[in-house]
């Protein structure tokens, strides 16, 4: 399956795109809201600009993707893979990204107020200016990772070591 596919499979109404393999795919500005996509391969795709809001990408491999700018409001990531993309911009307020892997992303300046990071491994990423009112941070992993200008008001910090807590100041 390639991007014209998926898009004309989703202007006629199909939402379920589950296990695709879409690696490298150019999906710039698309409309995908409310998509499928648990467990598909979109490795090293250019999603930027695109619209996933309410998509559902549990178990999705998004690795060395360019997700600068997409709206993933209230998307389902549980589980993603994320490692060494770029969701600089990216809105994923509301977003479950529980236990996903985003070692080596950059979400500088993303909003994700009010998303859950539980168990989230953000192992040098990059938070620069990134919202994360209201975030869920129990247990997640933020060795090496840039918070400087990050805004964690209201954010729950428990069981994140006292090591890592030093790189917010």
């Amino acid at each position: 399956m390639n991007a014209q596919q998926i898009l004309k499979l989703y202007a006629a109404g199909q939402r379920d795109f589950s296990r695709v393999s879409l690696i490298q795919v150019c999906l710039t500005n698309a409309n995908l809201i409310g998509t499928h996509l648990t467990g598909a391969h979109l490795i090293g795709s250019n999603l930027r600009g695109t619209n996933l809001t309410k998509a559902h990408l549990n178990q999705a491999r998004l690795n060395e993707s360019n997700l600068v700018d997409t709206e993933m409001v209230q998307a389902c990531l549980i589980d993603a893979e994320m490692i060494d993309s770029d969701l600089s911009g990216a809105d994923l307020r509301g977003a479950n990204l529980r236990g996903a892997d985003l070692r080596g992303a950059n979400l500088g300046g993303a909003d994700l107020r009010g998303a859950n990071l539980l168990n989230t491994n953000l192992q040098g990423a990059d938070l620069r200016g990134a919202d994360l009112t209201g975030v869920n941070l129990k247990m997640t992993k933020l060795e090496g990772a840039n918070l400087k200008g990050a805004y964690l008001n209201e954010s729950e910090l428990q069981a994140v070591e006292s090591q890592y807590l030093s790189l917010i100041h």
